[in-house]
């Protein structure tokens, strides 16, 4: 059949079966260029208990060794918690009862840690450093004695996910069982933890002897950002860059090492014979080759059959900077990070491109805070530490003041714009206009609106008393204490 029979045919145009039928899916085709795409079918908890150990030893390497991974694991966790999601309980609460609630949750934060090297809020950071580099991490509530001396008598151990094996899977017997070392009940509900007693690879000498101990789910919160359906265990949020990054890696240092070679050469001479010296030529090296050195000013004549050439190493040329540039591009969006914030570098940026790029991160970073970290980690910490807090005594409240304390509202820190004088306008007049409150204004700043309204309260008493004005205007008058209002308070009287 000729071609233009077989395109008619193809067309429908001229009678005949067509001679390559269309795929109703193309992605689905096994043609010549899709007959090596053959992935696999297995599921993530598969994948991950064969994979997931490679996986997250590579990622720690790539964190330890390379630049640009440990920028976006810094870069992720700065934006995620910053100086950390703080609660904010909510209105109903007397002042009183709020006051002493949170004055005890502030003492109590800087004895969070088990391991005593960092407070609350910078557990919170470990948790996001974990998440990116291991997709998971584990928290276990250990309980402490009344003598210890705690604000409230719980801490928190961060267990990193070697912890608990991926390779503990087995049968408990009456539909029970346990994988990847979680223990399921009968319907799949988690009933315990199998950790590791302390990490597996740590193979100090004194260490104790490797031991497995069940901890039941209730103790542990399991911190995970799962990528699909039914997934049990983490996967680092490297895994779609990390080839790019260690062959990337690899391509940088080759080229140091290439120009680190060529620089060392200066110049190379060629003569007849070796009689003659050359330039106040050295001693031999260990393989026999004589050495020339250069002084500066020197003038040296050369003798028959003698030439010198100097050494023009070749550049990387011209394309090394735009290959970089889509490499880390790729890189930065496989681990969901802006370019410049992955890379460092703002020679492109601009106000236009940092914004979009601002928005984009912004919108993913609230989605990982509220759906991840406030729901896997803080609220079940705050509903740990109130069960401590009242069975140790350290807040004395009746019962209805102990339901109104849950849950609080967590607020992570302020986001930082490109041009904050723009974006406050743009806030005082949705306010203005009724478009949005000043408390979610003041929320957004990282802030308590009860708290802030209170100290411009306090602040502006102050002012009064002192006779002092920022606005632009005369001295306010001291107060007079004979008149239940400022003898002259800058203000124009109202006209009848």
């Amino acid at each position: 059949m000729s071609v233009i029979r077989r395109i008619g045919a193809a067309l429908g145009l001229v009678s005949g079966p067509p001679a390559w039928p269309p795929p109703g899916l193309e992605a689905g085709a096994a043609s010549r260029r899709l007959r090596a795409f053959l992935p696999a079918r297995q599921h993530i908890n598969m994948l991950l208990q064969q994979a997931g150990p490679t996986v997250l030893a590579r990622a720690r390497w790539l964190v330890r060794n390379n630049p640009y991974a440990a920028n976006a694991v810094e870069c992720f966790a700065a934006n995620a918690v910053g100086a950390g999601i703080v609660p904010a309980l909510r209105g109903g609460i007397r002042p009183e009862t709020r006051s002493a609630a949170m004055a005890l949750w502030e003492r109590w934060t800087d004895d969070a840690d088990a391991e005593q090297g960092t407070d609350l809020y910078g557990l919170q950071r470990r948790v996001a450093r974990e998440l990116f580099i291991a997709g998971e991490c584990f928290i276990r509530l250990r309980p402490r004695r009344p003598e210890d001396g705690l604000a409230v008598p719980m801490q928190l151990e961060l267990l990193p996910t070697e912890m608990l094996p991926a390779d503990e899977n087995r049968a408990l017997g009456g539909g029970a069982m346990i994988r990847a070392g979680i223990e399921f009940d009968p319907i799949g509900r988690r009933r315990a933890y199998w950790f590791w007693r302390r990490h597996p690879n740590d193979l100090s000498p004194v260490a104790a002897p490797q031991e497995k101990v069940r901890v039941p789910a209730n103790e542990v919160l399991h911190i995970v950002d799962p990528v699909e359906g039914q997934q049990i265990r983490g996967l680092s949020r490297f895994a779609p860059a990390m080839v790019r990054l260690f062959l990337l890696d690899q391509y940088d240092d080759a080229e140091l090492e290439r120009k680190k070679t060529a620089a060392m050469f200066s110049a190379f001479v060629t003569r007849p014979a070796m009689e003659p010296a050359f330039m106040g030529e050295g001693p031999a090296d260990e393989q026999g080759i004589a050495l020339a050195g250069l002084q500066p000013g020197t003038m040296q004549m050369l003798a028959p059959g003698e030439d010198i050439r100097f050494a023009s190493p070749a550049d990387v040329g011209q394309s090394f900077e735009a290959f970089q540039y889509r490499s880390l591009l790729a890189i930065a969006a496989a681990l969901g990070l802006p370019y410049y914030a992955m890379s460092g570098d703002m020679v492109r940026a601009n106000y236009s491109n940092t914004r979009a790029a601002m928005v984009e991160i912004r919108r993913r970073i609230e989605a990982f805070q509220h759906g991840v970290l406030v729901f896997q980690m803080c609220r079940p910490v705050w509903r740990a530490w109130l069960v401590a807090a009242r069975m140790s005594g350290a807040l004395d409240l009746d019962p209805a003041e102990w339901a109104m304390l849950d849950p609080p509202e967590w607020r992570p820190p302020k986001w930082e714009w490109v041009d904050p004088l723009k974006d406050m306008q743009a806030e005082a007049l949705a306010v203005a206009r009724g478009f949005k409150a000043r408390s979610d204004v003041i929320a957004a700043q990282g802030y308590d609106a009860e708290e802030v309204d209170r100290r411009i309260a306090a602040d502006r008493a102050r002012e009064r008393d002192l006779g002092l004005a920022f606005e632009g205007g005369t001295p306010l008058a001291p107060v007079d204490p004979d008149e239940e209002r400022p003898a002259n308070n800058n203000r124009r009287e109202e006209e009848p």
